[in-house]
């Protein structure tokens, strides 16, 4: 059974950070794209981006483009998250997912429970 367990989230102000970890179990992703999605009140789940295992390039929102960075420990089969300059906009439900597909739109097989990120300002 796969499991991704995401850990990390809370609240800090504006221009803080925070980084999200999700570690996988069930299986090994090293050779499948992971990454994350969003979730605010009100709207519907958004692609903050991912990550993949070749010469693929890390995909980032337009949104989060230069504050946040994703990577990835193999070894650990674990994603991160590493958000800076966090605004209260990026106020919303992080979730983890692997095995994500990008056509025709992009959605994941696998997803975490989700873990929220409050930014004050």
């Amino acid at each position: 059974q796969v499991q991704l367990v995401e850990s990390g989230g809370g609240m800090v102000q504006a221009g803080g950070s925070l980084r999200l970890s999700c570690a996988a179990s069930g299986r090994t992703f090293s050779r499948a794209r992971m990454g994350w999605f969003r979730q605010a009140p009100g709207k519907d789940r958004e692609v903050v981006g991912f990550i993949s295992w070749g010469v693929e390039p890390t995909y980032y929102a337009d949104s989060v483009k230069g504050r946040f960075t994703i990577s990835r420990d193999n070894a650990k089969n674990t994603v991160y998250l590493q958000m800076n300059s966090l605004k209260p906009e990026d106020t919303a439900v992080y979730f983890c997912a692997a095995g994500l597909s990008v056509v025709p739109t992009t959605t994941a097989t696998y997803w975490g429970q989700g873990t929220q990120v409050t930014v004050s300002s």
